[in-house]
This record gives structure tokens, C-alpha cells and sequence, in this order.
């Protein structure tokens, strides 16, 4: 193949699985809408089963359900018809996925759920195959054609299912009302849950370890407070402790361009004036927002009455892992 031809394909297998998800639109009807209602309303367990690539397919959707509060499991077929048939409940639904509808252990599964009485959801290709007809609610993801050449590996047709069960979870998550409150609760570890759950009054320099001076300290003692406490930045403050401004390393070089006598100036003189501030309560992931957006490195935290009570450092937040990736 020609360089040309490698890049065609792949723009080939592209199209075809977009066109394959462009077809779903049309395809969500009245099942669709029933799916969500059962699942929603269900006192058990929504138990997701499928055989080769529609299995993995349905592990995604298993997880992608329980991390946005649809308790999920996946069911391996053979297994349920040596045992495992047995964690399942009259009250749980069960979604098959299949694209030609017919597959055997799914079939053969699936007279058994029907004597359990089990609500059965089929995510097929084919209405009128074997699991379409005897299922109770059947989700269109038919495919006009796999992206292989021989329409043979599943490619668009596990596309299409994958995009199906998202957009049975996603729905699920709007209707039952699903906040990023709980999103961070069921996703502690890792940057995600940093940035869905750390509040910046837990990661905030606090107490004698914020940078302060008077805004007529000299500049000296400025220097010396923001060398002791190595953040580059103090915040400078009135008489009434009310921040009036910030003095970064920035500031000092751009006022030593300007002029070389500086031993008379004091904090105010080379301070910048009305900083970005933050309150303590926000999300840690917020104060990275302000600090990209204003390209800034540090933002003081402040109180009700805007007297600074921390700093907040681009460094610490990049440190923990707060970057996006």
C-alpha cells in the first residue's frame, strides 16, 4: 500500500463507523424511551451480556453505567449456563447485545431469564432474529456495513452498541439527577476525582506560611518575606489588613527596568494592583482554571472581607496532578 492508500483506508473505516453512529439517531424511538424508564425504576440491577466483541462492549457499558450511578455487572453467557445464572434476580433487567440476534449461548440464555421472568432488553442488529422477537424491549443498532473489507470483524456494529449504551447511561444520569458531587464520590482516585472533590482550603498555603507585608513595608523587607516563604509572590495588604495588591518576582524585574534607585519605594509603589483572588470553598480545579485563563502562577485566598487567610501556587496544583491530560 502507498502511503496514500494507508491514509485512505483509514479515513474509510472512519467514515463508515460515523455513518454507522449517524444511523442510531434515527433509530431511537419508543424502546428507547421504555429502556430508560425500566432501568431507572428497577429495584435490582441492570446485568449486561454478551459473547466475543459484544462482550467487551458490554463490560464499557457496565462500567461507564456504575461510574455515573446505574448499579451494573456483566453477565459472561457461558458461564451464566454453568452457574453464575444464579446472581440473577426476577427485579434486575438484563440487556443482551448481539448484532446478528441469534448467537446460541445468548439464545440459549435467554429461554432461561424468560422462565425467571426477567425484564430483557435486546441491543441487537436484527429485529426479527431469534432474541428481537422474544425480548421485551428491543434497541435498534443495526449496521449497514462492518468497516472491514470482508464485513466480517465487528467494527461498526460494536461502535454502534457502545454508543447505544452511552446513550443509555447518560440519560439515566440526567434523569435520576446525577451531580458531579457524586461523579467525585464514586471517583475518588486520580486526577478526575482531585479535580471533582479537593477544595482549595486543602491544598492552600495557610496561617504563617502566607506571604504579607504592609503596603508601606520597604521594599527590602518585601523581598525578604517572599524569600523566606519561596513562593515568588506576597500579597501586600492596608493597615486594616485588606489586600490592596501583590508583588511577584515579575513586578520587582519590571520595576528595575525602569529605574535603578529603588532603596526609598516601598511594597505599594512596585505592587500590582486589584489581583485575582479566590475564596477557599472553590474547587482546587477551579483556581488552575483562573490561573490558565489570566496566565498567572498564584492567586491569594481571601475571606468575606478580602483580607488574605492563603496562596494557592500553580506548582502545588500541577504536583498533586490537577493538570488536565
Amino acid at each position: 500500500m502507498t502511503d496514500k492508500e494507508i491514509l485512505d483506508k483509514g479515513k474509510q473505516v472512519i467514515k463508515l463507523e460515523s455513518e454507522a453512529i449517524a444511523d442510531l439517531y434515527n433509530f431511537l424511538d419508543d424502546e428507547f424511551i421504555k429502556a430508560v424508564r425500566i432501568i431507572s425504576e428497577t429495584k435490582g440491577r441492570v446485568i449486561i451480556t454478551g459473547l466475543g466483541k459484544s462482550g467487551l462492549i458490554a463490560r464499557k457499558i457496565v462500567a461507564t453505567f456504575n461510574s455515573t450511578g446505574t448499579a451494573a455487572i456483566y453477565l459472561h453467557p457461558t458461564d451464566a449456563l454453568h452457574g453464575d445464572l444464579g446472581m440473577v434476580r426476577s427485579e434486575d433487567v438484563l440487556i443482551l447485545i448481539s448484532k446478528s440476534g441469534n448467537t446460541e449461548e445468548l439464545v440459549n440464555l435467554m429461554l432461561m431469564l424468560k422462565r425467571m421472568n426477567v425484564t430483557l432488553i435486546g441491543m441487537l442488529g436484527e429485529k426479527k432474529s431469534k432474541i428481537g422477537r422474544e425480548c421485551d424491549i428491543f434497541l435498534n443498532v443495526y449496521v449497514k456495513e462492518e468497516a472491514c473489507p470482508h464485513d466480517l470483524a465487528p467494527t461498526s456494529s460494536s461502535t454502534a452498541a457502545l454508543v447505544m449504551g452511552d446513550a443509555l447511561a447518560i440519560t439515566l444520569l440526567e434523569l435520576k439527577g446525577f451531580t458531579t458531587d457524586d461523579f467525585a464520590f464514586l471517583h475518588p482516585g486520580g486526577s478526575l476525582g482531585k479535580r471533582l472533590s479537593l477544595k482549595i482550603s486543602e491544598i492552600m498555603y495557610k496561617g504563617s506560611n502566607v506571604p504579607i507585608v504592609n503596603e508601606e513595608a520597604s521594599l527590602k523587607d518585601a523581598i525578604l518575606e517572599m524569600t523566606s516563604k519561596r513562593l515568588g509572590v506576597t500579597s501586600v495588604v492596608d493597615k486594616n489588613g485588606i489586600l490592596t495588591g501583590v508583588l511577584t518576582d515579575g513586578d520587582l524585574r519590571r520595576l528595575l527596568e525602569k529605574q535603578s534607585d529603588i532603596k526609598n519605594l516601598v511594597a505599594k509603589d512596585a505592587m500590582s494592583k486589584n489581583p485575582k483572588t479566590i475564596k477557599d470553598e472553590f474547587l482546587a480545579s477551579f483556581a488552575l482554571q483562573q490561573m490558565e485563563n489570566y496566565k498567572i502562577t498564584s492567586l491569594v485566598v481571601v475571606n468575606e472581607n478580602n483580607k488574605p487567610i492563603g496562596i494557592v501556587h500553580l506548582h502545588d496544583l500541577i504536583e498533586i496532578g490537577l493538570q488536565r491530560r
